[in-house]
């Protein structure tokens, strides 16, 4: 080999050698990111959290739930506890979280995939902030995708697959503690129920009434009230209250009891084996059914219903505030009157009656 070529040789031996140690420096400068946390210091803090805010089509949080005392509490909410299993939950999908493939780093992109800004009225994600104590922990959490997520860190270009999936919810009453009263039917002794209009002036269309349990650890009951006339009641099992009264009765939302008008109320008095009374006082807002509640021995039922109105179901307001027509059998209806048989049409009126002709007079 004469010297010019060794030399070549030498120079792309070199040139090779630099290209393999540029490569090898790119490659340590950007480690591929899969499996990587999206949130890699949240983990060790989960103990130390004291408030989740999320943010959705709006600069002010939608919702803020936040350690208030021993327990967490949902500020929109006044205060009003928050559902521990939830915050758990999302606390634990966020640390969770891993990184799938890196995705667009292009703002222009960002709405495609819901990681765009949150405070425009119009974002598909929701900012999740998590408050501990060494700092703040922020993602923008977009669309679905396979088992996960599109997601970006708050600050950051970059935005990523992730799995598991991270759920958000952004109305603060799918944050409260849903739990009201959970009482058995086999407790319930008495009820004493005033319609609406009987709690303003006894009224025919809507009589109160009450029902009272036979014998002890029995189903029947016994009817108390104005019956109407010709009116049958129901058995005695039939009369007893149905398990969507107040049997695990959970709450849609809370409000204060003071933004609800109860001026026309219905209520029910519900008293127990062990002597606890229960009053649930109703009124209908639109489409909505809301109920505030007393009891003379739970404290803790008193704590929390305070000041408070809480929106149930529809079907569970009908089970607690049922009307005496509920209790009482079908009226017998009736069939409708036929024609005379024959031809299967109406029967024609009756001929007018001819006048009889005039006897003309004897001849004298």
């Amino acid at each position: 080999m004469n010297q010019r070529r060794f030399i070549w040789v030498l120079a792309a031996a070199v040139v090779a050698i630099c290209a393999a140690l540029y490569l090898a420096s790119e490659r340590n400068m950007q480690p591929d990111t899969q499996g990587v946390a999206l949130l890699p210091s949240l983990a060790p803090e989960l103990d130390s959290v004291s408030e989740i805010s999320v943010r959705k089509g709006s600069a002010a949080p939608s919702v803020t739930v936040h350690r208030v005392g021993d327990h967490w509490a949902v500020a929109q909410r006044a205060d009003y506890p928050a559902d521990l299993s939830k915050v758990h939950k999302l606390l634990l999908a966020l640390s969770d979280a891993k990184i799938v493939e890196e995705k667009t780093s292009d703002p222009a992109n960002y709405a495609t995939i819901g990681v765009e800004d949150p405070a425009g009225p119009g974002a598909s994600g929701a900012e999740v902030t998590v408050s501990a104590k060494d700092g703040k922990h922020a993602v923008i959490v977009g669309k679905p995708i396979g088992e996960g997520n599109f997601a970006r860190r708050t600050g950051e270009a970059k935005s990523y697959s992730v799995a598991p999936a991270i759920t958000v919810d952004t109305e603060p009453k799918a944050w409260i503690d849903s739990r009201l009263i959970d009482i058995p039917i086999a407790s319930i002794q008495s009820i004493e129920e005033k319609p609406a209009s009987a709690t303003a002036s006894a009224t025919a269309s809507a009589p109160g009434y009450t029902l009272k349990r036979l014998k002890p650890n029995e189903e029947g009951f016994a009817l108390e009230g104005t019956i109407p006339p010709g009116r049958k009641v129901l058995d005695a099992k039939a009369l007893g209250p149905s398990s969507s009264a107040i049997t695990g009765l959970t709450a849609e939302d809370v409000a204060a009891a003071g933004d609800i008008d109860f001026s026309k109320p219905s209520q029910a008095v519900f008293t127990m084996s062990d002597g606890n009374v229960l009053t649930v006082t109703g009124t209908a807002a639109g489409d909505k059914r809301w109920i505030e509640l007393n009891a003379t021995k739970d404290a803790a039922l008193g704590a929390k219903a305070q000041n408070r109105a809480f929106e149930v179901a529809t079907y569970r307001y009908d089970a607690i505030f049922r009307p005496l027509e509920q209790l009482l059998v079908a009226k017998e209806t009736k069939p409708p009157e036929t024609g005379k048989a024959g031809n299967g049409s109406k029967s024609s009126p009756a001929t007018k009656a001819q006048p009889k002709p005039k006897t003309p007079p004897a001849p004298p």
